[in-house]
């Protein structure tokens, strides 16, 4: 699938050029690839029309930039954009040029086919292990997306990505023991409390892990450095303790004796 993108050239840099450009009712963008980096404009409603028509990584985009010196007509794929998180309009965007016979390697979506898998039927549960798949391709052979067929799968079965049938100039770049689509067996009610009340169970009166393992470092730092164990710097602070009481119960009479002293 291929989109025609009219293009400007642009010479201004930075955000405040680019606030410009947008109050213009342009969006700035900037088209990579092949030693060579070109400043451009672009039309907001056509880039939103090929968001809204294809998720973007995997569409060719005819540019045809208006200005410039060399090259007018150029192949690329859109291979970032930013959005206005209030208003959704398109920020910035960034191309990346791709030569016809070259291969290129890109992300391409998974789309599940077929009618409802035989296990979902039986009450499991479709499970998307991978949305995208690395691939490797000339632009022209690029798919718009990687079918799988999950229609014959039983309740804890999958296909694999060295199970999906070959697609003609495409290679795949991921793990052939990838699991692409599976069904799960769903999780009854009664096992799901089970599993809830057991990790309520063992969780109560337990000291946290961090916590006990901070002690137990602080007791091995103290043990290294010649201190004292634990217990003996305890009855040391309770030793001191009682110490101080006995201070404060002898000089509490001297106190009141001076006071009955002053009120005479």
């Amino acid at each position: 699938m291929k989109f025609d993108l009219a293009a400007e050239t642009r010479t201004g840099l930075g955000k405040g050029a680019a606030r410009q450009l947008r109050r213009k009712g342009r969006v700035p963008a900037v088209l990579y690839g092949q030693g060579e980096c070109v400043l451009l404009t672009l039309n907001p409603d056509t880039l939103k029309a090929i968001l809204r028509a294809h998720a973007g990584s995997t569409v060719l985009i005819n540019v045809k930039i208006a200005g410039a010196t060399k090259k007018a007509d150029r192949v690329a794929l859109l291979r970032d954009y930013q959005l206005d998180p209030v208003s959704g309009d398109v920020l910035h965007a960034d191309l990346f040029e791709v030569l016809m016979d070259k291969p290129i390697r890109v992300k391409v979506p998974v789309s599940v086919i077929g009618s409802q898998p035989a296990g979902v039927k039986e009450g499991g549960i479709l499970q998307h292990n991978t949305r995208e798949i690395h691939v490797e391709c000339l632009p022209s052979a690029m798919p718009d997306s990687i079918p799988v067929d999950a229609s014959a799968l039983v309740i804890g079965q999958g296909i694999h990505l060295k199970e999906l049938t070959p697609i003609a100039g495409v290679r795949f770049l991921d793990d052939p023991e990838l699991m692409v689509v599976s069904v799960a067996v769903p999780m009854s009610d009664a096992k799901l409390e089970a599993l809830l009340t057991s990790t309520a169970t063992t969780g109560e009166g337990k000291e946290p892990e961090v916590m006990a393992k901070g002690k137990e470092a602080a007791a091995a730092a103290e043990a290294a450095a010649g201190g004292a164990p634990a217990a003996d710097a305890k009855a040391g602070a309770t030793a001191t303790a009682e110490k101080g009481k006995e201070g404060a119960a002898k000089e509490a009479p001297k106190a009141e004796k001076k006071e009955a002293e002053k009120k005479k």
